[in-house]
């Protein structure tokens, strides 16, 4: 059997030039980029280069870029090194119902350790309203943290909005853009973000590896103490060939990225179409205007997600039931019971479909007749 991987938002596949370069620099650069003799200077060469490739992308210096071990950490960065660089300021922290538990988990062992935060609601698209956030802005707010789109039904958040509302105010925004990267234009100076947190892994890179795009004179409290890496902010030596393999990933999502988004809408299309057509029921969770291309999370009445999970994983489909952070967890979508409350049956038939570049028409039509002969 041949399996249709439609869990893009999950984590995707290593583009084959992206391997490439991942193995041809494990071979080739296995110098400590900290050394100063030429086998560690061509390590950091490389290094500065990959850093620059990730700067651009985002309309950075390379000098507000460090290197992570992927998005939760990144996420981690910020929050922690926000509110304990800050915490004479204030100790009060914006974030949402929706974020990732990357972040909301730091926000709750923030609020353990005596900081106050305020989760903003969203509506049943999965949107906050501008107007929450401006009405809970205090003046000890020190950490606005917005998720860019969210990864469980794609719906994506009024950034330029905040960021603009925030242009005024000292809170640092930050936002969580790991799913968001590589398929919506981002331009942090345009946007007035602070803080950014990305991972490879969502983008055809490597595991493991991440930036956090921190805005030149913000100051963040370190997470690890060691060495001077990362211009003193994160300790550890690097890992070059995962770092250049990332950006090989950036430069092949630059490269692809009109075409990419055309192609992810015509899959979502194409899969919804022959779901009609084959007379399945179901509604769509999360905005239809504002939303990732890739992502698609959908509630078919009278299905229990895990049992349709293990049906669709036995007809060779791989899907999610939301992030794959929580999966096998008993609890409902953290993000659902936001959007539409408790006790609502989208929270127990809820599936997320999310697309690939290595996906086609083909088999988001051959996995749309399968579903319908399980459902059916």
């Amino acid at each position: 059997m041949t399996r249709i991987y439609l869990d893009h938002a999950a984590t995707t596949p290593m583009a084959e030039e992206v391997i490439k370069t991942f193995t041809d620099e494990l071979n080739q650069v296995f110098g400590n980029a900290s050394s100063i003799h030429q086998t560690g200077r061509s390590a950091r060469k490389k290094l500065d280069e990959a850093r620059t490739i990730l700067a651009s992308s985002i309309g950075a210096h390379e000098t507000e870029i460090t290197i992570t071990s992927g998005g939760t950490e990144a996420d981690n960065y910020a929050i922690f090194g926000t509110t304990y660089a800050r915490m004479n300021e204030g100790k009060h922290i914006i974030t949402t119902q929706i974020e990732h538990h990357a972040v909301l988990h730091a926000c709750e062992q923030l609020e353990r350790d005596g900081f106050e935060v305020t989760y903003l609601p969203v509506n049943k698209d999965g949107l906050i309203n501008v107007d929450d956030l401006k009405n809970s802005l205090r003046e000890d707010t020190i950490l606005v943290s917005v998720m860019y789109a969210n990864n469980e039904v794609g719906s994506i958040q009024p950034i330029q909005e905040i960021g603009d509302l925030l242009v005024d105010h000292p809170a640092y925004f930050h936002t969580d853009a790991v799913q968001a990267y590589g398929s919506i234009s981002i331009d942090v100076q345009a946007l007035h973000i602070d803080l950014l947190s990305v991972s490879s892994h969502k983008i055809n890179g490597p595991k493991g590896i991440g930036f956090l795009f921190q805005r030149k004179g913000i100051f963040l409290k370190p997470l690890f103490y060691g060495g001077q890496q990362e211009r003193k902010k994160r300790a550890g030596t690097e890992n070059v060939p995962a770092v250049v393999a990332f950006a090989k990933a950036v430069e092949l999502k630059q490269s692809s990225f009109k075409d990419s988004i055309s192609h992810y809408q015509q899959l979502k299309k194409a899969f919804l179409n022959e779901l009609g057509n084959k007379g399945v029921q179901f509604t769509i969770n999360g905005s239809t205007d504002y939303v990732l291309p890739h992502v698609l999370n959908v509630s078919i009445p009278k299905t229990d997600v895990e049992t349709f999970l293990v049906q669709l994983d036995l007809a060779g489909i791989d899907a999610s039931s939301g992030s794959a952070c929580t999966a096998g967890s008993i609890d409902p979508s953290h993000v659902l019971v936001a959007m539409f409350g408790e006790n609502t049956p989208e929270l127990r038939n809820s599936v997320r479909f999310s697309f690939g570049l290595n996906n086609t028409e083909q088999q988001v039509i051959d996995a749309a007749t399968k579903i319908s002969k399980i459902i059916l």
